[in-house]
């Protein structure tokens, strides 16, 4: 038998599967069982162009001139963008640039402001 996870909120020893969820039957938590395996030191850590390491909700700064695709804008060096969002994928910052709207950014682009 395989062994099952405490409640985090209660402690409770009486915890059972349901679906996806682990359920604590004393107190009525539920949460997802991948998160429970997850450790702080298996999340991808997101870095600027200097190697600063960036979390959502970070400002940074634009530090080359970037050419938005299907667009004759530009975002220029030196645009403050506040607020951003850390997301999957080979654009991992997502943010609203003033003037342009919402847009995806390579981290390798930007720095900690």
């Amino acid at each position: 038998m395989s062994r099952l996870p405490a409640c985090p909120q209660c402690s409770s020893e009486y915890t059972y599967e349901d679906g996806a969820m682990y359920v604590c039957p004393e107190c009525a938590h539920e949460w997802p069982i991948e998160a429970s395996g997850e450790s702080p030191e298996e999340r991808r850590v997101v870095r600027d162009a200097f190697g600063n390491v960036l979390s959502d909700g970070d400002s940074v700064t634009v530090i080359k001139d970037l050419k938005i695709k299907g667009s004759s804008s530009v975002v220029k060096v030196g645009t403050k963008v506040r607020n951003i969002r850390l997301v999957e994928g080979d654009h991992d910052i997502d943010c609203k640039i003033d003037g342009v709207g919402a847009i995806q950014l390579k981290s390798e682009f930007v720095k900690k402001a």
